[in-house]
């Protein structure tokens, strides 16, 4: 792709006590498009995510957003984080709050959105998500899908450049993994940029653009998904493929 990408890693290292788990990563993804990270368990994939938003702090490296590097700290790295949407395994909903509350606190509280502002954008995404008859509950009474919609809604609310998807899924019955899958492949065609780490190869070939291929803390291949799932160019990856696909 040509231009600027909207999200650049450079050499990106990232140590837990003396293990290392990222080694110098590079990883650069332009406006609009889904790039999907796939690889084993422990193969840094969710790491990577974490260190982007800067959820983690890495040893060395740059994170960029736009051009600008995310900071360290304090109210810059606040302001900046408020563009990048993350979406967790486990949901991460205020038990406390409705679903209507949930959406609607980053925008009040970071972006000072006007409350019933708000409160319309929010019942239009949850809509979009198919929980706006939800609004008036609490998350202990959804199912897990309804509440990993009611997620993705309320980091669209922020407008972010950019959402960071991580295993979006693993957490839910199987029955419910396709709703949720549903509502990021749309998301993916109406062009909001979206880094996935995910295991479900559907959605890799459906919606993505790219797929990105992580082993021991590297990325070891990238390529468009058709490319990288028919003819892997490395035995890593080939290994790691005959495993998944088998099932």
């Amino acid at each position: 792709m040509s231009g600027h990408p909207l999200v650049s890693v450079r050499g990106l290292c990232k140590d837990y006590g003396a293990v290392r788990v990222l080694h110098d990563v590079d990883l650069d993804v332009h406006a609009g498009e889904v790039v999907v990270v796939v690889g084993p368990s422990g193969s840094g994939k969710s790491t990577l995510c974490r260190c982007i938003n800067r959820l983690e702090r890495h040893q060395a490296g740059t994170v960029a957003l736009a051009g600008r590097q995310v900071p360290e700290e304090g109210r810059e790295l606040a302001g900046l984080r408020a563009d990048i949407g993350m979406v967790f395994q486990s949901f991460n909903l205020f038990a406390h709050m409705t679903v209507l509350e949930n959406v609607t606190l980053g925008p009040v509280r970071a972006r000072r959105t006007d409350r019933k502002e708000a409160a319309a954008e929010a019942m239009r995404l949850l809509a979009q998500v198919g929980v706006a008859d939800q609004a008036d509950k609490y998350p202990a009474q959804l199912s897990g899908g309804q509440q990993q919609r009611v997620a993705i809604a309320r980091a669209l609310a922020m407008r972010p450049k950019v959402v960071l998807f991580d295993e979006p899924t693993s957490a839910l019955d199987p029955e419910m993994v396709h709703e949720v899958l549903d509502v990021m492949t749309t998301l993916a065609a109406q062009g909001m940029t979206m880094i996935v780490v995910t295991h479900e190869i559907g959605f890799a070939r459906r919606a993505g653009h790219r797929v990105v291929f992580m082993a021991d803390g590297r990325v070891v291949e990238e390529g468009a998904p058709d490319e990288f799932f028919d003819s892997p160019r490395t035995d890593r990856a080939r290994d790691f493929l005959s495993k998944v696909l088998a099932h």
